[in-house]
């Protein structure tokens, strides 16, 4: 059986890499608009209406509008953008967030791709709300470093423009300080938790890639789990998951953010000081990759019903 895959928006970062991991599948067709064709509302009406499958890679207003323009009960939509991830009706698309998360994703019509920075997140704070080891009304914070392709065109002409001014290159740059960064409501519902993270995330001089991060006082919280209990509670939570990996810390010195750049996949591991009970959960992954088109296509093959993992690199 062949599906017809239309992406709104294909000519963007997300919308390329989702192309190159559908483009050659033969149980795929993708339904292509021309620039000029693009940017006439009819024919984009039309193709959405005419596929089985529609990718949003829109700016979020963009995405809101594109839904509205679906009249056809059998196109299913699943949207890259950050409008619909804490809306309702809508069903999240991080497939391991939850035991029975796959199942709901593939019977969805609706499905809201998750941020790249709640990807790491959620991978390694929901199996340990879960399992009752972080309590729901504890105050979280992490701290998060992206490539900077995940700003989208703006922030990599940002990069790789400033210095053609007579500007320093930049290296490191913190942001959203202002701590009202957009992907934390949706950080916040999916981890079922009272409050609000902090979250701290920064953008490095590295295209992509991203590395994700979370502090734990074990020895604050109310059953003071060890670094080996927080590590076995990660690790059955993605025991069957040919994705999401949890790798023992080991005599590993360093973790780089382009660890799992140029792949789907997604790898967790766990760091700490078993004498002052504190720890370093962290998860590394391709802001481009899991963080963005990888998700949009395990999706899209859960709701297809195919291998989750087809056109995935892992």
């Amino acid at each position: 059986m062949t599906h017809k895959v239309f992406i709104d928006g294909a000519v963007g970062t997300t919308g390329l890499e989702i192309r190159e991991r559908l483009e050659g599948r033969s149980e795929i067709e993708l339904v292509v608009l021309d620039d000029k064709a693009r940017k006439n509302a009819k024919k984009r009406a039309a193709a959405l209406n005419a596929a089985d499958f529609v990718i949003l890679c829109l700016p979020d207003d963009a995405a809101i509008e594109a839904v509205a323009m679906i009249e056809n009960p059998a196109t299913r939509v699943i949207d890259a953008s950050t409008a619909h991830r804490v809306a309702e009706g809508w069903t999240y698309g991080f497939a391991e967030l939850e035991p029975s998360q796959s199942a709901a994703i593939a019977a969805a019509r609706f499905v809201s791709n998750p941020g790249c920075y709640p990807t790491g997140y959620l991978a390694l704070i929901r199996p340990l709300v879960r399992a009752g080891f972080i309590p729901v009304d504890w105050v979280l914070s992490v701290n998060a470093t992206s490539g900077y392709s995940g700003g989208g065109k703006a922030m990599i002409a940002e990069f790789e423009n400033e210095t053609a001014k007579g500007h320093t290159k930049t290296a490191f740059r913190p942001y959203g300080l202002s701590l009202a960064h957009k992907h934390v409501p949706e950080m916040q519902k999916h981890a079922k938790m009272e409050h609000p993270p902090i979250f701290m995330p920064a953008v490095a001089r590295t295209y992509r890639g991203m590395v994700v991060e979370v502090p734990l006082p074990l020895h604050a919280l109310p059953r003071k789990p060890s670094l080996a209990t927080i590590e076995a509670a990660l690790s059955d939570a993605y025991k069957d998951s040919p994705i999401v990996r949890v790798l023992p810390a080991g005599d590993i010195a360093t973790v780089a953010i382009e660890d799992d750049a140029g792949t789907d996949r997604l790898t967790l591991r766990v760091f700490g000081n078993a004498e002052r009970g504190q720890a370093r959960l962290v998860a590394t992954l391709d802001n481009l990759g899991k963080g963005a088109a990888g998700a949009a296509v395990q999706n899209l093959n859960i709701m297809a019903g195919l291998d989750q993992t087809a056109g995935l690199v892992l």
